[in-house]
């Protein structure tokens, strides 16, 4: 209860807007290629463009026939419909994807403009709706109707969702657009639009910008560019210039650390276009915050005031994305906004850093940790401005690190998959007195050197782990955050102390044989529950649970497929199936190369019966949140009795050869004769 009570302040509004604008930009990000493409086209083969073309820009007559060209089509129907398609799969896979692209095809013909927004309601509503109906008859249709009923079902729903969004959905996104864009005219008339930083910039810094810029900005950009070839919409997030002139001042104003990295983070952001460089920074001096919103509406003031604009969005917010995609006629002013700009926020902020007492030294460490907690996962870049340990937390070692502790929602699948990775690799770099234990997040205290979590889970351990230093990490196979690990252990213990102070070794830690089992046999002991014996699988991963060529070609079918697996050896009940699609929507149990082990969630465990595991393999691969899965391991432990044989699969799975017999394997007694001689 207290873990529950520290942690819910976290969820705060900031939290579901950004979750919101990820949400958003998932929708947008994967396509900007295409939003790159239909730039280009119109900068140059529209009629005002630089290689006017009739028939691709879509202007005069050819044989009497008035050209459609390629710039009305992309922009009304091509974009469209890849956000659409790309929010339905986001929610169910490519089926979900398939029925939001009918979807909004209905918003589209029903509007006649281009319909973004339409794309970002009917995408995602198609992909849910459809996993709702599909669940209605799941496991209930006759063998050899499934295709039938599938494929009927998907295009029925797809075609009242086309009239739903035709007569429906397009009338009330029509409005609202127009509404929309008659107040984004009003401020220009008016000459207010330089307002709109002061909440752009702040945003941007709390990362609450993509729900701002993906959900309204760059729709009406697109649809304002359509009508006059350009829009001022598409730079008021991504001018570079504000963010730019606050690192100048660093450089020429800043102490320590800060001042040493500004001139490496501002390369980064200028040309790079990743702004989240210089958030730390503006967290290191709050009152900097105003030196970006006076950047930002300088550059505006400057756009409105030369009349210059976008032709399609510049992703990401480099100097040669804008200028890619800056208007024919606008060069001189998109130039000016961008230099005008960082030279306000350089004022501003060197004036703030030369009349306030402040010392940047040891600060950017704590500032990029606040960074990185508001963002939700760890920053790309970070390492740029605090070097290999940035997402060591604000944690300080006080001593040699001898407690490790790998932790995940349940406590039993992937963390346990990831310690024995951990504990190998520590092993190997000669500390085997380094305990390396698994616990589910709900079971943490305060008594541990490092907590390693997935990226998605950090901000719920840190609060009752405050004093350990946090690791997030996405691939539990291979992350090269436990290279980052091994080294801290290996620097805390030769310089503050060594490793078996006051910590024996587990027994059988360091030997030459078992030491896979071992490891899961000192994971359950720490625990406090007894580790199944190593001398086998028979008894946890049966024959008849393992299949060479898995029927599902889908995520969640293949969770299905593993969970009646555990289903049919009495392992489980039908409960646990539910809770392993609970855990999947709320952290990946993608472990990278190629494998999965979806699981239940921490509540679930009343639905386990006994402890089993199933393994399936996938030869053609299936889409696993983007990531290709081969192998998917079913999971269902009992106070430990499972680690044995994950931690069999985890030694497996880390060594490239293995994972390439498992592909090749022609029989179930080789696949269990692989993970056995691992035991052994």
């Amino acid at each position: 209860m207290a873990t529950e009570t520290v942690a819910k302040p976290r969820t705060s509004a900031r939290v579901h807007v950004q979750k919101f604008g990820t949400f958003l930009s998932g929708m947008i990000m994967p396509n900007i290629g295409a939003f790159i493409a239909w730039g280009l086209i119109t900068a140059l083969f529209i009629e005002k463009g630089w290689l006017p073309v009739p028939q691709l820009g879509g202007f005069g007559e050819t044989d009497g026939k008035p050209n459609i060209g390629l710039v009305g089509p992309m922009i009304t129907y091509l974009l469209p419909l890849l956000i659409g398609y790309t929010g339905g799969k986001m929610v169910y896979d490519v089926r979900g994807g398939v029925v939001g692209a009918i979807g909004t095809m209905g918003v589209i013909v029903g509007a006649g403009i281009p319909m973004f927004i339409g794309a970002m309601i009917m995408g995602p509503l198609g992909g849910w709706t459809m996993k709702k109906i599909d669940s209605l008859w799941d496991g209930k249709i006759r063998p050899g109707f499934e295709m039938l009923v599938n494929n009927f079902s998907a295009g029925i729903w797809g075609a009242l969702l086309a009239m739903l969004g035709f007569y429906a959905v397009a009338p009330v996104v029509s409005g609202f657009s127009a509404g929309a864009g008659n107040v984004v005219q009003f401020l220009v008339n008016n000459g207010l639009l330089p307002l709109t930083s002061i909440f752009i910039e702040p945003a941007k810094i709390l990362f609450l910008n993509n729900a701002i810029n993906h959900g309204v900005l760059t729709p009406l950009g697109v649809q304002q560019s359509l009508e006059q070839g350009k829009s001022i919409l598409f730079l008021l997030e991504a001018n570079p210039g504000p963010g730019l002139g606050i690192l100048l001042a660093y450089m020429f104003f800043g102490k320590g650390a800060a001042k040493a990295s500004a001139p490496g983070a501002a390369i980064i952001h200028f040309l790079g276009g990743i702004h989240e460089i210089y958030f730390p920074y503006v967290l290191m001096r709050p009152l900097l915050v105003l030196a970006a919103i006076a950047g930002g509406m300088t550059g505006i003031a400057t756009l409105a005031v030369t009349g210059a604009g976008l032709v399609a969005p510049a992703a990401p917010g480099s100097i040669f994305a804008v200028l890619a995609q800056t208007s024919r006629d606008s060069y001189l002013g998109v130039i000016l906004a961008v230099l005008l700009a960082t030279a306000a926020s350089f004022l501003v902020a060197s004036i703030i850093m030369k009349t306030t007492k402040h010392s940047d030294e040891g600060d950017l460490n704590a500032a990029t940790s606040r960074m990185e907690e508001m963002k939700g996962k760890k920053s790309s870049v970070s390492s740029t401005l605090t070097g290999a340990g940035a997402g060591v937390g604000t944690a300080v070692l006080a001593g040699p690190i001898r407690n490790i502790v790998f932790a995940c929602d349940a406590g039993m699948g992937s963390s346990a998959m990831g310690a024995s990775v951990l504990r190998n690799k520590i092993k190997a770099a000669g500390f085997p007195d380094v305990k390396v234990t698994n616990s589910a997040i709900a079971n943490l205290s305060d008594t541990y050197d490092v907590v390693v979590t997935h990226q998605d889970l950090t901000e719920r351990a840190k609060p009752v782990t405050s004093s350990a230093a946090h690791f997030s990490v996405d691939n539990f196979m291979n992350s090269p955050r436990y290279d980052e690990i091994v080294d801290l252990v290996r620097e805390s213990n030769t310089e503050g102390g060594t490793s078996d102070a006051g910590h024996a070794a587990e027994p059988g830690i360091g030997t030459s044989g078992g030491a896979a089992a071992a490891g899961g046999a000192a994971a359950g002991a720490a625990a406090g529950t007894a580790a199944a014996p190593a001398g086998g699988t028979g008894e946890i991963l049966a024959r008849e649970s393992v299949v060479l060529t898995g029927s599902a070609t889908s995520r969640d079918a293949a969770i299905d497929e593993a969970g009646r697996l555990l289903l049919a050896r009495g392992a489980v009940d039908e409960g646990y199936i539910a809770a392993m699609h609970e855990r999947e929507e709320s952290v990946s149990t993608y472990m990278g190369s190629f494998l999965a082990i979806p699981h239940g969630t921490n509540a679930a465990k009343d639905h386990i019966r006994k402890s089993a595991v199933s393994v399936i393999r996938y030869p053609q691969g299936i889409d696993w949140n983007g990531k290709e899965v081969k192998f998917v391991v079913g999971v269902a432990g009992v106070n430990n009795e499972h680690l044995h044989i994950l931690s069999s699969i985890a030694k497996v799975f880390t060594i490239k050869e293995q994972v390439a017999r498992l592909e090749a394997a022609t029989t179930e007694d080789e696949v269990l004769e692989l993970f056995g001689k691992v035991n052994a």
